[in-house]
């Protein structure tokens, strides 16, 4: 067990694991909700995406106990957003990955702004496939750049009517 790392780290790993949790709970949520629309091909393909963010929970779980600490706590996870169409549970998709995008843009440069490599590793590999994971998403959605631009984009069409 590696115990030469900056204690801020666990913070963000416990940051990290409570965003996996939620995308978890989210997706499991989603794939029953599209099974019961009858919708079984997208109800796999939620059911996988939750596997994935499952995976990344446990890398989380496992970079805490490697460093002799349990796990935080996820506790409080808020209850997940189902959709009315598999339109809207896109953009509900967009939004949570985007968030692990910046969760983990800040948890890498902390780890590297604290020389603490094992955690820069981790948390650019979650990174990596949190970007392209929220890029797959907004590509089906035809999306903007970023959620930011996608509410501008919004605030513009308002005042053009």
């Amino acid at each position: 067990m590696d115990r030469s790392f900056d204690p801020r780290t666990i913070g963000w790993i416990g940051r990290a694991l409570g965003h996996e949790l939620r995308a978890v709970q989210q997706y499991a949520a989603e794939s029953a909700l599209a099974a019961l629309w009858g919708e079984e091909r997208l109800a796999e393909e939620l059911w996988a995406e939750a596997v994935e963010e499952l995976r990344h929970a446990r890398e989380l779980m496992s970079a805490a106990i490697s460093r002799g600490v349990v796990p935080p706590p996820a506790g409080g996870l808020p209850s997940p957003r189902l959709a009315a169409s598999p339109a809207e549970l896109a953009a509900i998709h967009e939004r949570l990955e985007w968030e692990g995008v910046r969760i983990y843009e800040s948890a890498l440069a902390d780890a590297e702004r604290w020389r603490d490599q094992e955690a820069a590793n981790l948390f650019q590999s979650l990174l990596e496939a949190e970007v392209a994971h929220w890029q797959r998403v907004r590509s089906r959605r035809g999306s903007p750049a970023t959620p930011a631009e996608e509410e501008k984009k919004r605030g513009e069409e308002g005042h053009h009517e």
